[in-house]
């Protein structure tokens, strides 16, 4: 990108494409991860002898009630909400709240339930340390050289890579999403090998569930993203970078910094649980 480009390659998407990389790599080097087998068989018990049974109307003998086995699931899964969002993190850090696994039939997000996700995710702690790297990248390739250098151009930096990741988070998971009444949930495969999920997370970006179920157009993507990069660019940018070119490469990088996200949401379940068994 030359110093005069604008933002036609922001920071993040390079570092995501690196991930993508190590994600790969990592999926092929165990193309089992979703087919996990058992460990050995179970060891066989001793036999015990025969309790003795207690009297009949001892309070030793009234059963003792069943214990609720999903609730128990719930309780060991605690990215198990009612409210059909989770409490997961890529990499343990960045909210990862819209992505389900193993979900098939859940109950639709209200367009209330959409907004109070997308606020939960967006004004997440984790976020500004995480903008505040991105603005240091942006920074030291001088990009968007009208922002200048010195404490004013990091602040200028910092506070429009907060604005244009809080801008189109909302854009794609809740405005439009609640227009159109779609999902912007990410719903994980799991299934098939590493290209035949790689190629269902890619076509997250242009095809995506309703609030019914049924499979309908990414409008809230494509539009979403179309109309932050506009809001982001004729407002708070510089004045050199306020060009529809601009603006369209803009677009296209965030769509494409969208679809590095879904790729590395699809595997991330299966790399966690890896770091956790090991």
């Amino acid at each position: 990108m030359s110093a005069g480009r604008g933002r036609s390659m922001l920071p993040r998407e390079r570092i995501c494409a690196l991930l993508l990389t190590l994600f790969a790599w990592t999926a092929t080097g165990g193309s089992s991860l979703a087919q996990e087998k058992p460990d050995s068989a179970p060891p066989i018990q001793s036999q015990q002898p025969p309790a003795q049974q207690p009297p009949a109307n001892s309070p030793s003998s009234q059963q003792a009630p069943a214990p609720d086995k999903n609730k128990g699931d719930q309780e060991k899964d605690p990215k198990s909400q009612p409210s059909g969002t989770s409490n997961d993190r890529l990499f343990f850090t960045l909210p990862n709240f819209l992505t389900l696994e193993n979900a098939h039939q859940v109950p639709p997000l209200s367009a209330g339930q959409k907004f109070k996700v997308v606020a939960r995710s967006s004004f997440d702690y984790v976020q500004y340390p995480w903008y505040g790297f991105l603005a240091g990248i942006s920074q030291a390739e001088n990009s968007e050289p009208g922002y200048g250098q010195g404490a004013a151009g990091y602040g200028k930096r910092f506070g429009a890579a907060t604005a244009d990741g809080t801008i189109e988070n909302f854009m794609t998971s809740a405005v439009f999403p609640s227009l159109f009444r779609q999902d912007p949930r990410f719903f994980q495969s799991g299934k098939g090998g590493f290209w035949h999920r790689t190629g269902y997370a890619v076509s997250r970006v242009f095809v995506t569930r309703t609030d019914s179920g049924h499979a309908q157009a990414n409008y809230s993507e494509i539009f979403g993203s179309a109309l932050s990069a506009g809001i982001s660019t004729y407002s708070y940018h510089p004045h050199a970078d306020k060009t529809l070119r601009n603006t369209a490469s803009v677009w296209g990088t965030q769509v494409g910094y969208d679809t590095i996200t879904y790729v590395v949401k699809e595997f991330w379940p299966d790399i966690r649980r890896k770091i956790h068994k090991k």
